[in-house]
């Protein structure tokens, strides 16, 4: 009789994990394991479902339905589909891509520039990504359009480097930085442009020499010009931002240097800048975005040949730790919402930028399992 009780719960538990997989996000298989690619398509697919205005065609600024336009996590969000595409070749997610192209255009009046220069640097990034995955002209035009744009913010006060707003030329920001250097190399890489070789290369010299402390990894935020002064606030996307240049850096050269420099700042952001070894919360609104930037070029880093087989081993790990923490605890999985703490999940509702660090971190976690590294 015991037997059979037990066999029943286990049948039950597996149809309760198998139904949560198809209809909650849940993403299990049979034995309890976390399937990310499932994961990953609860996630994509809880995005258009929760945050995807069609009427305006850009992306909600919560699940609520607030219509509050902010332009640049409308790149992230992108960014996101693109993700989702890439891992599924799945034809469903070009419509969001041309139709978040008209409207995201629209709403920011009829151009993609913008007065500060990183969130036009993300967006740019954004359509880069999508011009790889679909070959549409477009999305090619409107990055380059906005690269020229960028590098008019380059000026010799603090040394160099782009200014974080059209008008504060004082003010130099890692944000406006470390963004700008990757989608100048990513530049080149695609269009062979030795310019922007050239760009990456000043950004990138600039970056280190005045915001990276190389003795501990850490990335401070800002430079005042005026006042000499550096803002050391420390963020979990700069971070991101100077792994995902030095990456792209040493895609370009080869050397050493850069993975070792990438190395050194993503061993201070998991060190340092996590509770428990789970990112920190980095709060809602622009906040909300800090971890899945860091998780996206983290994950670039991780996948570098020439990364020692014994970081690659511990950034695995924790990649996994904070992706189960994450998926298991901090997912209301009636809609697959995230939340600021990734230990902790909404009760009823939550923001854009918050959902799309949690879909960062999921679809990067799907795309390093398909690898068979996790």
């Amino acid at each position: 009789m015991k037997k059979n009780i037990y066999f029943l719960a286990a049948f039950a538990f597996f149809l309760f994990s198998c139904g949560n997989g198809d209809s909650e996000g849940n993403g299990g298989d049979a034995k309890g394991e976390v399937n990310w690619n499932n994961a990953a398509d609860s996630t994509a697919n809880s995005l258009i479902s929760n945050f995807w205005n069609a009427g305006v065609k850009y992306f909600n600024y919560d699940s609520n339905g607030n219509l509050t336009f902010h332009y640049w996590p409308q790149a992230h969000a992108l960014d996101v589909l693109i993700d989702a595409y890439n891992r599924t070749k799945d034809s469903k997610y070009l419509m969001y891509f041309n139709q978040w192209y008209d409207g995201v255009k629209a709403k920011n009046g009829g151009s993609f520039w913008n007065e500060y220069y990183d969130d036009m640097e993300w967006n740019a990034l954004a359509m880069l990504r999508c011009y790889q995955a679909t070959n549409d002209a477009k999305f090619k035009e409107a990055a380059l359009q906005i690269w020229d744009w960028i590098k008019e913010g380059w000026n010799d006060n603090a040394g160099g480097g782009i200014t974080w707003k059209r008008g504060m030329e004082y003010n130099k920001n890692a944000c406006s930085n470390g963004p700008a250097c990757i989608l100048a190399a990513r530049l080149f890489r695609e269009f062979g442009d030795e310019s922007n070789k050239e760009w990456a290369l000043k950004i990138y010299s600039w970056e280190k020499e005045t915001l990276f402390e190389s003795s501990t990894g850490k990335v401070y935020d800002n430079i005042n010009s005026n006042t000499g002064e550096i803002q050391d606030w420390i963020f979990t996307y700069n971070e991101g931002t100077f792994i995902g240049s030095a990456v792209e850096l040493y895609k370009i050269m080869g050397e050493k240097v850069y993975l070792n420099d990438a190395v050194k700042a993503a061993d201070y952001t998991i060190s340092v800048l996590v509770d428990n070894s789970i990112l920190k919360d980095e709060g809602n609104g622009d906040g909300g975005l800090f971890k899945g930037i860091f998780v996206r070029y983290f994950v670039d880093l991780i996948q570098q040949d020439r990364l020692d087989a014994v970081n690659r081993k511990r950034y695995l790990q924790f990649i996994n730790a904070n992706a189960e923490t994450l998926w298991l605890t901090g997912t209301n999985k009636q809609h697959v919402y995230f939340g600021t703490n990734w230990r902790n999940a909404p009760a009823s509702a939550t923001g854009l930028t918050e959902q799309l660090s949690g879909s960062m971190l999921i679809e990067g976690t799907a795309l390093l399992a398909n690898k068979d590294m996790i």
